[in-house]
């Protein structure tokens, strides 16, 4: 893309992986944001050698060379993954308006701030759209000619959104219990793209259920706590407003996270370590917004089925 100017906050969410968090500061670094807001849990009570990788991932992004506003969210103790984003996003949203986020072991490629900036831009009014993220998990299979396509998914290995988004969010999905047990998710999944045969559309039936049922586990072990998370929490809030999500047609950062250090992504899978590609410039933007199911079947069937 050709050079820009990054006006847009970014986020930096960080642990006890100096290793990876190097690798996106230096990109950050990069684009020079002009106010960048960190947020930091604290070192496990039972992990004696977290206070020092702590310490030394708080060393790494602290080292600002550029005109930039910094603000500073640390946890002296540790509140996990669920309580830590969760309220690290709290922090940021009463802050800013909108904000583009990385993780400490999401790499994006320079072209992802332009990406989301103009995105912020574009859909920072229109209500059905919740997060711009930079993934795609189509591995090749590029599903339109634009630059981007909706998804009902949330892919958030590198992401931007609004305070407008974020206020739906409740990190207790209080609503979870009326979902369920109205069997509300039927609604929400229930119905899948058909496939055309013998000149007639027939309908998956048994996909749909298994869509449902998938679902329907992971909000609930969500939902008592079994799972310590804050990202199910955020797509189930966008479901509730019918929000979609954008996705890139390329894929633009890529996790470099996976591996026994890591909270959640300890097994190696086929998403881990994607190469990343430079966006096209300028932006070719569709001319309507409406869910692309077939990408959506694929990201189910492959990336959370």
């Amino acid at each position: 893309m050709t050079k820009f100017n990054l006006t847009t906050p970014v986020v930096l969410l960080v642990f006890n992986r100096p290793h990876t968090t190097e690798q996106v500061f230096k990109e950050i670094r990069n684009a020079k944001p002009p106010k960048l807001l960190i947020v930091a849990d604290g070192p496990r009570t039972d992990r004696s050698e977290e206070v020092e990788k702590c310490a030394a991932v708080r060393a790494i992004v602290e080292q600002v060379d550029w005109d930039c506003q910094v603000l500073i969210n640390y946890s002296d103790i540790n509140l996990g993954c669920r309580k830590r984003v969760a309220s690290g996003l709290d922090w940021v949203f009463d802050r800013v308006d909108e904000a583009i986020i990385l993780e400490d072991d999401c790499v994006p490629h320079p072209t992802f701030f332009h990406f989301c900036q103009e995105l912020l831009e574009r859909y920072r009014t229109d209500e059905r759209v919740m997060t711009i993220s930079g993934n795609n998990f189509q591995y090749g299979r590029r599903r339109t000619k634009y630059s981007y396509y909706f998804s009902r998914y949330a892919h958030l290995w590198g992401w931007a959104t609004w305070r407008r988004a974020w206020n739906s969010y409740d990190v207790d999905m209080k609503m979870w219990q009326e979902i369920r047990d109205g069997a509300w998710l039927f609604d929400i999944l229930g119905s899948t793209r058909p496939e055309f045969q013998d000149g007639q559309y027939q309908i998956n039936i048994s996909r749909s259920i298994r869509t449902v049922q998938y679902w329907h586990d992971i909000f609930e072990h969500t939902y008592k706590g079994r799972i310590d998370t804050w990202d199910y929490q955020l797509l189930f809030a966008s479901w509730l407003q019918n929000g979609l999500h954008v996705l890139p047609n390329i894929n633009l950062v890529s996790n470099i996270g996976f591996g026994p250090e890591a909270t959640h992504t300890k097994v190696i899978s086929q998403c881990a370590n994607l190469p990343i590609t430079a966006m096209e410039d300028p932006l070719n933007h569709p001319t309507f917004v409406i869910r692309d199911s077939w990408a959506d079947d694929y990201s189910q069937a492959t990336h959370f089925g």
